[in-house]
């Protein structure tokens, strides 16, 4: 029994364009292995990749957007900090260990921010890159 419902659905995913590309041999392998990798078919990735370029589905959020900035401030601050340590030295002054401590302990705390959010990032993206988010 069709309700004619399944027929809409065909014909609004429906592609009815073709973008044409030359790429050498050695692109296209690496354009295969970054769409396995994704677990998509090639014309897949490379639709969601031009659909990206184009700014009809971009990679990056608002959201993302925002944390990134925060974290490029956090990290801003804290090389900031690490120059004045460094000419402190450089000039001969003395730095306590402890300021040594607390601003490597900055630095290792937003080393681990940024490697946690560029991994969910990562995975958010390819959600996007496949459509499922």
């Amino acid at each position: 029994m069709n309700d004619g419902k399944f027929d809409v659905r065909l014909e609004a995913n429906r592609k009815e364009r073709m973008v044409h590309a030359r790429v050498s041999a050695g692109e296209y392998a690496a354009i295969e292995k970054a769409a396995k990798a994704a677990d998509m078919s090639v014309s897949g990735f490379f639709r969601s990749l031009i659909l990206e370029g184009a700014g009809d589905r971009p990679m990056l959020t608002e959201e993302d957007r925002l944390v990134m900035a925060l974290l490029l401030e956090d990290m801003r601050a804290i090389g900031v900090n690490l120059n004045q340590v460094a000419r402190s030295i450089n000039s001969g002054k003395s730095v306590h260990p402890s300021e040594l401590d607390i601003n490597l302990q900055n630095v290792q705390r937003i080393q681990a921010a940024v490697m946690t959010e560029l991994r969910s990032l990562a995975k958010r993206a390819g959600h996007r890159r496949r459509g499922e988010g």
